[in-house]
């Protein structure tokens, strides 16, 4: 693949990864306090900016099958292990609890100067250095377990990709408006105990 801007590879990736990062700043997550309010359910931003991501770059991806620009029998997916994505999730989303910054938004922390996120960025820098020093023994232990049988949504759930981003836009405008609703309930309670 050579998009965008014909750049291929790493160049690809920087332009991507730099065009999304700031997304994550506009959208206000360089805020570690954003993270930790998604996980007591009491600020939807990530939630938000996140679902809305995926969903976009979900079809992005199926326009480009469709279309035959970019067939999705030719882009690799690894095999998906339980164990290793079992371990993997626990530890970066321990880390996101104590820290309140995911990979992404702890670099698009420190890029803003923030300084819990330059501390976190740099305990990601030399946790990944750490895991790599420890990829070959782990290694065996993560791949005992036998992949999945399938490594997308489509594949696992035996629906079509875009089936699975109806459904994806369904959850995000399930829980928007449930959230809205909430809020709508709390700011009245609070006029009407506020006109006491």
């Amino acid at each position: 693949m050579s998009l965008p801007l014909n750049l291929a590879g790493p160049g690809s990736g920087l332009v991507l990864g730099s065009l999304f990062g700031f997304i994550l700043q506009r959208g206000g997550l360089g805020n570690g306090c954003k993270l930790t309010g998604q996980l007591r359910l009491e600020d939807w931003t990530v939630f938000n900016v996140m679902f809305t991501a995926i969903i976009v770059a979900a079809s992005g991806l199926w326009i480009l099958d469709a279309t035959g620009y970019m067939p999705a029998a030719g882009t690799f997916v690894p095999a998906a292990y339980f164990r290793g994505a079992l371990a993997g999730g626990g530890f970066v989303g321990l880390g996101m609890s104590i820290g309140g910054y995911c990979p992404g938004t702890s670099v698009v922390a420190a890029a803003s100067g923030r300084i819990d996120g330059i501390f976190f960025f740099v305990g990601l820098v030399a946790g990944t250095l750490m895991f790599a020093g420890a990829y070959d023994r782990m290694s065996a232990w993560m791949q005992a377990d036998t992949p999945l049988p399938a490594s997308t949504l489509p594949e696992l759930l035996r629906m079509p990709g875009w089936a699975i981003i109806a459904v994806l836009a369904l959850i995000a405008a399930s829980v928007h408006l449930w959230v809205t609703r909430g809020e709508r309930r709390t700011n009245a309670a609070a006029m009407k105990e506020a006109l006491r």
